[in-house]
């Protein structure tokens, strides 16, 4: 009868063992870093994101009644055809903007800012050569201004609705500036100059310099092995320690 009492102490011995060595794992597992349930939070949208959105919507606002009108009253054919194509693409451009800010909860302008009326208004004043002087300059200065700015938040946003945002956007912006500069209207001396980054230490060469130096992060993964070594020396020590008893 020992041998007997003895095969059920050991076959409860080693159930215990596995029981202890399973809850160990299973603890282990729980801390493990990066095990998540729940998906992350949404990003909230930063400066640059609702920047571009405004500028989309705004663009849109003035240049597309800035287009019919060049479509109705512009003296040449040439302004003519290009006020109907920009007013024409430009709501295609306002749906896929009022589409990105409704599908990211944003807030977008409803009408155009005090100054794009007054650009209106003047183009509304003017006939002949004039207006199609004023509307070609008007429309060249504005998506000049947007452009860089459609490139510098394609560049940086973590939002992918804004960077297909910002390639819709790319596409119309040159295809609007090439229009317009067709015309042989364009006062290029008259156009802003471009905004480039500042020499010396706040220089995109210092700046890719900096990128370049030794990286002081750790990859997950390597946090990943690190704990799962750790817990497999864990688990075999808690079952040594366990069997002996």
């Amino acid at each position: 009868m020992a041998p007997l009492r003895s095969a059920r102490r050991w076959l409860g011995n080693r159930t215990h063992r596995t029981a202890m060595l399973l809850i160990a794992i299973i603890a282990g597992v729980g801390v493990l870093p990066g095990v998540a349930v729940a998906a992350p939070a949404r990003q909230q949208l930063n400066a640059a994101d609702m920047t571009l959105l405004n500028g989309v919507r705004l663009a849109g606002l003035w240049e597309m009644p800035a287009g019919q009108m060049a479509a109705e009253k512009g003296q040449s054919a040439k302004v003519r055809e290009i006020g109907a194509g920009i007013a024409s693409e430009h709501q295609k451009l306002d749906e896929l903007v009022v589409e990105a800010a409704n599908k990211l909860g944003a807030t977008i302008p409803s009408e155009p800012t005090a100054e794009q009326k007054g650009w209106l208004a003047e183009m509304q004043k003017a006939s002949g050569a004039r207006f199609d002087q004023i509307f070609v300059t008007r429309l060249r200065v504005a998506h000049g201004k947007i452009f860089p700015v459609i490139g510098a938040v394609r560049a940086s946003t973590r939002d992918a609705t804004v960077r297909k945002l910002c390639d819709d956007a790319n596409g119309f912006v040159m295809h609007h500036m090439q229009m317009l500069e067709s015309t042989g209207l364009v006062r290029w001396p008259e156009l802003p100059p471009a905004a480039l980054p500042a020499p010396g230490n706040d220089g995109l060469l210092a700046a890719a310099a900096a990128n370049t130096g030794p990286q002081v992060g750790v990859s997950s993964t390597v946090v990943w092995l690190v704990f799962l070594a750790a817990l497999g020396t864990g688990g075999i020590a808690t079952y040594r320690m366990l069997r002996r008893r």
